[in-house]
């Protein structure tokens, strides 16, 4: 019997993975933003023409980092108070699965071919490697799919303070994260440095970058064997990546340091460091997170934090060409898929700042949820 279980197990699994490429016909293009609302316990959906909210997803406790499956029909979502990674259906716009308990998952990035999950484990300074075929076939039955309660109003500005002066807000509101030492099927672990919280695969899925916000360090992982091939010092807790098209160096945003870091693949060092100074800002207030890179590698845009502002940088030169005045906090930036258009979650404004990268200038800004963190663009 349990031979047979195990057989249906991993037919289900298969099943699960490979369901997405059929809902593919059904999700692609949708326009629609998704936006990640800390305090809401939700993902909300809006329309791509006119901004409306659509729907209201309701997620565990505290979703942050989002993003598509490979094949763009689902969406995983990494709630870190509710010790799990939801998953929604992009074309039912839907909870329809969990993955955990896993301890306050950070960040985390999908292998090329989507079956392998890399994951930062903030609270065991760990890079979780999650095969996904295993984990879907090993677990005994479907979790059931409850909710975080949202509560009105206070601490939506503290709980934001805290995140940039050290990660205290990451701790089990209920105490240490009850979840340490669970083992899950189909996760192994490499160690990192305290605090991992940036992923990043390479295209070719046999590395993956890791940020350790208290080294102040980037891991460089060899996927075949799970062993750490580099440690890179960088600037003060470094947090995002951006890779240049080439695949020659790695651009790494220090939030503390209010720079990024730009390092050489080649000799795995720092090669160069762009700083930023937007007038009227406290250096303290300078605080890059979000990069993102266009398609051809010749402008990066990097949200500042607490200065309000996106920095457009000449990649190829390091000069800061522009600053661009957005909300209060922000923090993480997505771009359309034609990069006419590029979408800023502002955490402490509660809203999202809609760039035209022509013109450089907001065009439009949208309120939406309680400290809003991530932005994915199903376009």
């Amino acid at each position: 019997m349990k031979t047979i279980r195990t057989m249906l197990q991993w037919i289900g699994a298969g099943t699960l993975l490979a369901a997405s490429a059929v809902s593919t016909t059904w999700a692609a293009g949708t326009g629609y933003l998704f936006v990640s609302s800390e305090k809401d316990h939700a993902v909300s959906v809006l329309d791509g023409d006119s901004y409306a909210l659509v729907k209201q997803i309701r997620t565990a406790a505290r979703p942050r980092h989002l993003q598509f499956t490979p094949d763009r029909s689902r969406i995983y979502v990494a709630c870190g108070d509710g010790d799990a990674i939801d998953v929604i259906d992009v074309a039912r716009l839907e909870l329809v699965d969990r993955i955990g308990p896993i301890g306050d998952p950070e960040a985390f990035e999908f292998s090329p071919d989507g079956e392998t999950l890399y994951i930062s484990l903030e609270d065991d300074a760990q890079l979780g490697i999650l095969n996904l075929r295993a984990y879907f076939a090993g677990r005994e039955e479907k979790p059931e799919l409850t909710v975080a309660e949202v509560t009105e109003g206070g601490g939506d500005d503290d709980d934001a303070e805290e995140d940039e002066e050290g990660g205290e807000e990451d701790e089990d509101e209920e105490g240490e994260n009850n979840d340490n030492g669970v083992e899950i099927e189909g996760m192994s672990t490499v160690e990192v440095g305290e605090e991992p919280e940036g992923i990043l695969v390479s295209p070719d899925g046999k590395t993956v970058f890791v940020t350790s916000e208290v080294a102040n360090m980037v891991h460089v992982v060899d996927t075949a064997s799970a062993s750490i091939r580099a440690n890179i010092v960088a600037g003060n807790r470094p947090r995002r990546f951006a890779l240049t098209p080439g695949g020659d160096s790695l651009w790494v945003t220090n939030e503390l340091s209010g720079s990024v870091s730009v390092v050489d693949l080649d000799t795995m060092q720092v090669s160069d460091t762009v700083e930023f100074k937007p007038k009227g800002f406290r250096p303290e207030d300078v605080t890059p997170v979000g990069i993102t890179m266009t398609g051809d590698g010749q402008t990066a845009f990097v949200a500042l934090g607490r200065a309000n502002h996106v920095a457009v940088v000449d990649v190829a030169s390091r000069d800061v060409e522009d600053y661009i005045l957005v909300g209060s906090r922000a923090w993480n930036t997505t771009l359309t898929r034609d990069e006419s258009r590029l979408v800023v979650a502002n955490g402490l404004s509660d809203d999202i700042s809609v760039i035209d990268t022509a013109t450089r200038r907001v065009v439009k800004s949208v309120p939406v949820g309680r400290v809003p963190y991530a932005v994915l663009i199903d376009d």
